[in-house]
């Protein structure tokens, strides 16, 4: 007989429920979220686990409120000494399962139904992750966040700029977001019409000063940036200003983010030599240590995935399958759920290999040209499917990668 307790996880408090595999509710309570509250319910699992076979430990993936219950009840010395299974569950999953019971919405009940859930054994069991993953991981899904204020900031930026040079992005050479365009389109030194009355000579030079010569050829900015101007629109004063001060401060904002994000990388770079696999992955073209990691972080331990199609299925890159009768239907949407950040390095990971490899270059291509609509989105996904078959052969074989012989 096994013994299945569940528990609602918040952020100040234990709701736990432990039954039996007749529906028998053996034990109940609420306890506060501490290493005290955890202890308590280890205390009345150890009481019964004489007439359990196996003790199964569920709780939802609660934001960060899990976590620290989740280590404590996987690293006890007296529950380790017993079959005890501590699985973290997906919260779609248990909230639709709540739903096929007609009962109120309260967390004595979430935690009843969480244990019932455990009972019928619909649940995947989770491989341990050792503290070199899990501070990975932290660094990783950090770097995925602070990428999407990168770009949200940068999209601000634009839509301001667009007040101010709003023909721009239709003749300008370079990229708006480096620190010398950002130094000049925010006005921290120039005015727009200071732009126009100055020689092109000297706007080159300045150009070349302030990039320190990166530009490739300056002059050819400078022309398009004096052009830029010339065919916008002009601004009464009031409403520049406004609009200078909000350029400034996304300026300053994208330096300062680029700037965490350089600290972050070389961070992540850092604990990834250490990581296994990390090698494997990095062997192949166009993925580097950040990538990697990001993709070791949240894989972890190969060994939970028996074959490609469930990792895949994991990071959300499958199609369900769709059939009644004798017809099978042939469109069928991607599914919504699964990892978004072992999705999201996947397919950042397939678009810069792609780059690099012929094999998924003409793959991407061949997918690319199938639709007319959203191409470069849907081949990246493809690609990042097809990515995932490579992947899990190379961590599962402890082998780099070697590139197929072109015919």
């Amino acid at each position: 007989m096994n013994l299945n307790v569940g528990i609602d996880v918040s952020k100040l408090k234990l709701d736990y429920c432990g039954m039996d595999s007749n529906k028998q509710v053996c034990f109940q309570g609420e306890v506060t979220n501490t290493p005290k509250g955890a202890g308590h319910i280890r205390d009345e699992i150890l009481k019964r686990s004489q007439q359990a076979d196996q003790i199964i430990i569920g709780m939802e993936a609660t934001s960060v409120y899990n976590f620290h219950p989740t280590l404590f009840f996987e690293q006890d010395d007296r529950l380790n000494q017993l079959n005890v299974t501590v699985v973290t569950l997906n919260p779609k999953v248990t909230h639709r399962y709540s739903k096929l019971f007609d009962d109120d919405k309260t967390d004595t009940v979430d935690a009843f139904h969480i244990a019932d859930f455990l009972r019928i054994g619909r649940y995947q069991v989770p491989v341990t992750r050792d503290e070199k993953h899990i501070a990975l991981q932290r660094l990783t899904r950090e770097r995925y966040h602070l990428v999407h204020q990168i770009n949200d900031c940068k999209n601000h930026f634009l839509n301001n700029l667009y007040y101010k040079v709003n023909t721009i992005d239709t003749v300008f050479p370079t990229s708006v977001f480096g620190s010398t365009m950002l130094s000049i389109l925010s006005d921290e030194k120039y005015s727009l019409d200071d732009l126009v009355q100055i020689p092109l000579s000297a706007l080159t030079d300045e150009l070349n000063h302030l990039s320190h010569g990166r530009f490739g050829d300056a002059k050819s900015v400078a022309k398009a940036l004096k052009k830029a101007i010339r065919s916008s629109y002009r601004l009464s004063k009031t409403v520049a200003d406004s609009v200078d001060q909000v350029l400034a401060m996304y300026a300053n904002q994208l330096r300062m983010l680029n700037q965490q994000l350089k600290l972050l990388n070389k961070s992540i770079s850092d604990l990834c030599s250490v990581i296994s696999g990390a090698d494997s992955l990095q062997s192949i073209p166009g993925i580097g240590p950040v990538y990697a990691a990001g993709l070791l972080a949240e894989i972890g331990q190969i060994d939970r995935f028996p074959n490609d199609a469930s990792l895949a299925g994991y990071a959300g890159l499958s199609w369900q399958r769709s059939q009644s009768g004798n017809h099978e239907r042939q469109l069928t949407p991607r599914t919504k759920s699964g990892n978004q950040y072992l999705r999201y390095y996947l397919v950042e990971a397939a678009n810069s290999v792609r780059r690099y490899d012929p094999t998924y270059a003409r793959y991407y291509q061949k997918k690319f040209r199938e639709v007319p609509k959203y191409q470069h989105r849907r081949a990246c996904v493809l690609t990042a499917r097809k990515l995932v078959r490579l992947i899990i052969n190379l961590l599962t074989e402890h082998k780099l990668y070697t590139p197929p012989k072109l015919v």
